[in-house]
């Protein structure tokens, strides 16, 4: 390959990076905008720099810009997420809910219902990431038994504890009608009714976990040409798993504890960020980190006009658009071993 031909692609990504960018300021400045209330632009774009105290203000200081900012967190989250599990474990069909995640933070709001009469989303919070982090622990102490960890002890591990926690919640939730009433309102996804409490509260959790997985970008290109390769190439294989499963468990979990689960957003991205930028995880992570917020806040937007002036979950919505997409992307050959 050529030296012309190697900038003309770094060229490319990292235009295609800055469109991605753009594209996120759209939606973000889209999800300012739209909402319950009717805003003019023009209003919405003059209280957004100056709070003059006034009720149009009042919703977007207060209720809008932290559901968005909370949106690009969460999407960044579940996008790298998604990226890192896929190239970790080497299947194309990874997603952030792998390694239990999931079920474990919707356990521990089942069980913080339930035991605790939690009843907030604040409260959920804490409860969703400490189930999370519990969760990821127990399937990494099971995959990595014996004579190691790998990729494929991860997967089954993980498969088996999210089983065996599904089938818990969905004990606890036929016998008691109380903590489903609570729960099914968290379990849909949704970045609504969270404020910049809740923002401020999980940033340091998200930054970390982006910070991790970012640094892991060379090593995952290793891993990728399988464990001899990179250990020739002076890859530390455990030492790129264990931190790649402590960046999911941060963001996932994260992701998970601030709006409940959310469909296909670390499962579909990747695959389009792999599209566009290939398989060098030095351009498929921040494609991802970039991409997903998009989706999901794109997504959240749609939900608010579609069905104006109620809303539709933004998990809902998420579903409808990224099962037909990565549908799509494998009938068209696109989802190809990792």
């Amino acid at each position: 390959m050529t030296t012309h031909t190697i900038a003309s692609k770094r060229s490319f990504r990292l235009f295609g990076l800055v469109g991605a960018l753009g594209a996120l300021v759209l939606v973000c400045l889209l999800s300012v905008w739209f909402g319950s209330k009717d805003i003019p632009f023009g209003s919405t774009w003059d209280v957004l720099w100056h709070n003059d105290g006034s009720r149009d203000a009042a919703i977007i200081h207060t209720v809008r810009i932290p559901r968005t900012l909370l949106g690009i967190m969460v999407g960044a989250a579940l996008g790298l997420a998604g990226a890192l599990m896929q190239a970790l474990t080497r299947n194309p069909l990874a997603d952030p809910g792998l390694l239990g995640v999931s079920a474990g933070a919707s356990a521990a709001v089942v069980g913080g219902i339930t035991f605790f009469g939690v009843t907030g989303v604040s409260g959920y919070v804490w409860f969703a990431f400490l189930g999370a982090g519990i969760a990821s622990v127990v399937v990494y102490v099971l995959g990595s038994a014996g004579r190691g960890v790998t990729p494929d002890r991860l997967v089954m591990a993980g498969a088996a504890i999210s089983a065996v926690l599904l089938s818990l919640i969905d004990a606890v939730l036929v016998l008691n009608p109380l903590t489903f009433n609570q729960f099914r309102f968290w379990d849909v996804g949704s970045l609504g009714g969270r404020n910049m409490d809740v923002v401020v509260r999980l940033a340091p959790f998200i930054g970390v976990g982006i910070v991790l997985a970012l640094a892991l970008s060379r090593s995952l290109n290793a891993l990728a040409l399988g464990d001899q390769a990179a250990r020739a190439l002076g890859a530390h294989i455990g030492r790129t798993r264990v931190v790649g499963v402590i960046a999911v468990t941060l963001l996932c979990g994260a992701a998970t504890a601030a709006v409940g689960p959310i469909a296909f957003v670390g499962l579909a991205v990747p695959h389009v960020a792999r599209l566009i930028a290939g398989p060098d995880q030095r351009w498929v992570l921040p494609y991802s980190m970039v991409l997903a917020p998009v989706l999901l806040i794109g997504s959240d937007v749609l939900g608010r006009v579609i069905n104006s002036p109620e809303e539709l979950q933004v998990g809902i919505v998420t579903a409808f658009i990224g099962a037909p997409v990565f549908v799509l992307l494998c009938r068209r050959r696109r989802v190809t071993k990792l």
